[in-house]
């Protein structure tokens, strides 16, 4: 799977980027994010134009970085205001600065044709901005290629190994998924609908109820680097889907699915929810819990990576088995490659 520019891809979130120069790499591309006098946020080039240091390693100063091998500093538009011993400055001595675009804790970077950054390609995900919403969120990086994530979050069938405990129970792997396929829009919807359920600990202890209950798992993915998906609890025979029946718990699990090489990757991810929204202990408990679960993705998607590059670097195609589950992923793999 290649990698696609000329996209919007999670780069940092806000409370990362500050007084420090934050260094990311996204798409091969390295980047450098810091913010300026007014506190507005800066990305540029990691590279200083006159021997190539990377200014991550640099300092902020009055609001412009400062490489830290021989001083130069670039405003946040990549201008160059100040070299050793010249009294002007050539126009070759600036770099690129980067179009990014802020939603609720995440910062987007446009990578690709730095003249034609899309607003419109840019996923709208409201609930991340709405008081009306709570809000945690994390990053986990992976030693692993970013199709493996997306293979991994259009199939949640495994959470019924991979997270028993956490997430997982039974009928995630024995409830059959509806797919749809939207070429055009570039989106892929994968649907569970689970009826008397088990209630795993994630929804137990954040809102009370009690097996049995009716799951639903509705996925949304937006190739190539953003996901959604739509869950929905509630005691069993009480529709879901029943907005005004008071006693339904909507959450909203958001992944910014962001490739940094070609074999890493960037896993942002965010929960919002519509219950106890100014509760701390739920918001403290739903963020361990999911980090818990993104890291036993992390160390089972690391661990494929492995075993594909040993495979690759004897020139050996791995052999697969794909199931109905997997339609939702084949899907991804095909949509991702028609846009590399």
């Amino acid at each position: 799977m290649g990698l696609p520019i000329n996209r919007w891809y999670v780069v940092a979130s806000t409370d990362e980027i500050g007084a420090e120069p934050l260094a990311r790499q996204v798409c091969g591309k390295r980047v450098v994010l810091f913010r300026d006098a007014d506190g507005d946020i800066v990305c540029l080039d990691d590279r200083c134009s006159h021997r190539g240091f990377p200014l991550s390693a640099g300092r902020v100063v009055d609001g412009q970085i400062q490489c830290n091998y021989h001083g130069l500093r670039f405003d946040n538009c990549g201008r160059c205001t100040w070299a050793p011993g010249q009294d002007r400055i050539p126009s070759r001595a600036n770099i690129v600065a980067h179009t990014t675009a802020v939603q609720g804790p995440w910062v987007w970077l446009w990578v690709g044709d730095l003249t034609a950054p899309d607003p419109g390609l840019l996923p709208r995900f409201p609930w991340l901005d709405d008081p009306d919403w709570a809000v945690v969120h994390g990053m986990e990086p992976l030693a692993a290629r970013y199709g493996l994530l997306v293979d991994n979050l259009l199939d949640l069938s495994h959470e019924t190994f991979l997270h028993a405990g956490f997430i997982g129970t039974p009928e995630v792997a024995e409830t059959p998924i509806t797919t749809e396929v939207d070429e055009d829009a570039g989106v892929i919807r994968v649907s569970r609908h689970m009826e008397a359920a088990e209630c795993p600990p994630f929804y137990s202890e954040s809102t009370g109820l009690q097996s049995p209950i009716d799951r639903w798992q509705d996925i949304e993915y937006h190739a190539p680097g953003n996901y959604l998906l739509h869950i929905r609890v509630a005691p069993h025979g009480q529709d879901p889907a029943d907005d005004d029946n008071g006693k339904a718990a909507y959450v909203k699990v958001l992944y910014g699915i962001t490739p940094s090489t070609e074999s890493t990757t960037l896993d942002f991810w965010a929960v919002c929810r519509n219950f106890a929204i100014d509760d701390d202990e739920v918001s403290a408990f739903m963020a361990k819990m999911n980090r818990e679960v993104v890291l036993q993705d992390v160390e089972a998607l690391d661990q494929l990576e492995v075993y594909l590059a040993e495979q690759e670097a004897a020139g050996v195609t791995p052999v697969e088995v794909s199931f109905k589950i997997d339609t939702g992923g084949l899907a991804g793999r095909r949509m991702v490659e028609a846009m590399s």
